[in-house]
């Protein structure tokens, strides 16, 4: 595969003159996948001044195919010509903050809009042309203009240093117009063989995808992903899930049509009919918004930042393809799926390939309700869990997250209901605390991890002062006397050990993690089985 891509790639180093001249005849264009023109004066200032003095600034990447792409027809502030789409065209794939410097600076005309620079020959420097400029500033623009050129150099000749400075600028134009760039060019190169060189490519630090690739590969004058996409995300803002990633969407749409999301079954969507592909997104929208509907009724998760793993809304996308409504024996099925995947980690790293075999056996399980022909995971042993520390990025940590909130929380300090939706709907750390201080543990040199799940429960953040750093064992028997009669509700809300069956003024740590993590663990099994809290 490597050896008959490397027989198809093209290498040349043209002049500046030569890739100005194929922008502006439409042979290199800058594919609408492509980030927008980001870079700031210093930056452009510093590329021409690597290019004067004869420095490497990179190479560029092209593309050449004759599959029609989305493109932008504007590169910076510049608007392109409209040309053929016939010819093989040459995309950037990478260098196009370069390209557009280089465009707007010298290629542009005199007077567009867009980044424009002068070289003052008496400070020797690069500048931002000014709206005013001196006759011993050079305006880049007109550098291939050979009358306005001589006319510029010619009025030098008023200056007493004239010979000093006609002598700047000839050495200035004579690097300018022979500096050469290195060019790599892909020549016919497939969409799938694009793709893995395409994904390893970052522009302005920010990785492009294939959701980014597919944007430009499936788009015509009546179909655009992105703006698929969009209605999407616009059908899911009344229920708080508008910033769906473009990627879930992507693998949702290859989900429900291919029962898989390999890198092949995703790219071929784009060999889909507009028509196929509108009831495509029609389906998605569909079965997402169930979706939706499910994780908020079911699993209390009110926002994308509190799902485990984005295979999750995959899965749960092509069963609702597949299926209207489920059953209350469907749920039991999802709910049994859906907690052993997230507390053994089921998803974390894994490949497309898994992923879809994942898919199938979801297929026999919840659509057909088949006995599963897998294990979807375990749960950890008590030891294991007790261990496991809380981060918010981790899906463990948001699994329990979910946890406390199907448990009605109620806060410690004074009972009142905790409304998990508002907690829940955007991730905020304070709504989240140690019940054993993390500053008291380390203190006293506590046995244990001192960040364990279990060391964590739900509270309003208007209430984390109250508790702050307190020693536990002064704390929480003042709020069992302040609680009374609601101490056990409250208590039991949050996952705390009945005060009839322990002492909470003389608790240790090690005690307190094992008696909290043997009442998450019996709830967590009870969910695993399928059953519900």
């Amino acid at each position: 595969m490597s050896a008959n891509i490397a027989s198809r790639l093209e290498t040349g180093t043209p002049f500046l003159k030569d890739l100005i001249a194929d922008i502006n005849s439409g042979q290199i264009k800058v594919p609408q996948f492509q980030r927008q023109f980001v870079w700031k004066e210093e930056q452009a200032l510093k590329l021409l001044d690597s290019i004067s003095s004869n420095y490497p600034v990179g190479s560029l990447l092209l593309w050449r195919t004759k599959n029609s792409l989305a493109v932008e027809r504007n590169i910076g502030a510049f608007k392109l010509p409209e040309t053929d789409d016939m010819s093989p065209t040459d995309y950037v794939l990478d260098g196009q903050q370069r390209l557009t410097v280089i465009y707007s600076a010298l290629g542009a005309l005199e007077g567009q809009n867009g980044f424009d620079a002068v070289y003052d020959l008496n400070e020797q420097c690069f500048m931002e042309a000014p709206e005013e400029f001196s006759q011993t500033q050079f305006p880049l623009r007109i550098i291939y203009n050979t009358t306005k050129l001589l006319n510029f150099r010619s009025g030098l000749v008023s200056y007493p240093n004239a010979d000093v400075l006609q002598a700047r600028l000839d050495g200035l134009i004579d690097v300018i117009t022979n500096y050469r760039i290195p060019v790599v060019t892909l020549k016919e190169l497939t969409v799938e063989e694009v793709c893995p060189i395409f994904e390893r490519i970052n522009s302005s630090g920010t990785r492009l995808s294939t959701y980014d690739l597919m944007v430009a590969a499936t788009w015509t004058e009546n179909f655009d992903l992105n703006e698929e996409a969009q209605k999407i995300a616009t059908s899911l803002k009344p229920k708080g899930f508008d910033d769906i990633d473009g990627n879930t969407v992507l693998k949702c749409l290859s989900a429900i049509k291919h029962k898989g999301i390999k890198k092949d079954q995703v790219l071929s969507l784009r060999n889909l009919s507009k028509d196929d592909m509108d009831s495509l997104v029609e389906i998605a929208k569909d079965a997402l918004l169930k979706t939706v509907d499910l994780l908020k009724t079911e699993f209390k998760i009110y926002s994308w930042d509190f799902l485990p793993y984005e295979a999750i809304v995959v899965v749960l996308s092509y069963v609702y393809s597949k299926r209207k409504t489920l059953s209350l024996d469907d749920v039991r099925r999802v709910r049994q799926w859906f907690w052993l995947s997230a507390f053994s980690e089921r998803y974390r790293g894994a490949s497309e390939s898994f992923i879809s075999q994942d898919l199938e056996a979801i297929d026999s399980y919840i659509v057909n309700g088949e006995e599963p022909r897998k294990s979807f995971g375990n749960i950890p042993s008590l030891d294991n869990f007790k261990k496991l520390a809380f981060r918010s990025n981790n899906s463990r940590s948001r699994a329990l997250i979910i946890l406390l909130a199907l448990k009605s929380p109620r806060n410690l300090t004074n009972g009142a209901l905790i409304d998990p939706e508002i907690a829940l709907s955007n991730y905020n750390k304070k709504q989240f605390h140690h019940i054993y201080p993390k500053a008291h543990l380390k203190r006293i040199k506590a046995p244990g991890e001192h960040n364990s799940l279990a060391n964590f429960c739900m509270l309003a953040a208007s209430e984390n002062n109250t508790i702050s750093d307190d020693h536990p064992n002064e704390y929480l028997p003042r709020l069992i006397e302040e609680l009374d009669g609601e101490v056990d509700r409250v208590f039991d809300s949050n996952y705390l050990p009945s005060p009839d069956n322990v002492d909470y003024s003389s608790l240790e740590f090690p005690e307190f993690l094992d008696a909290r993590a043997r009442l998450m663990l019996e709830d967590i099994n009870r969910l695993a089985s399928g059953e519900s809290i």
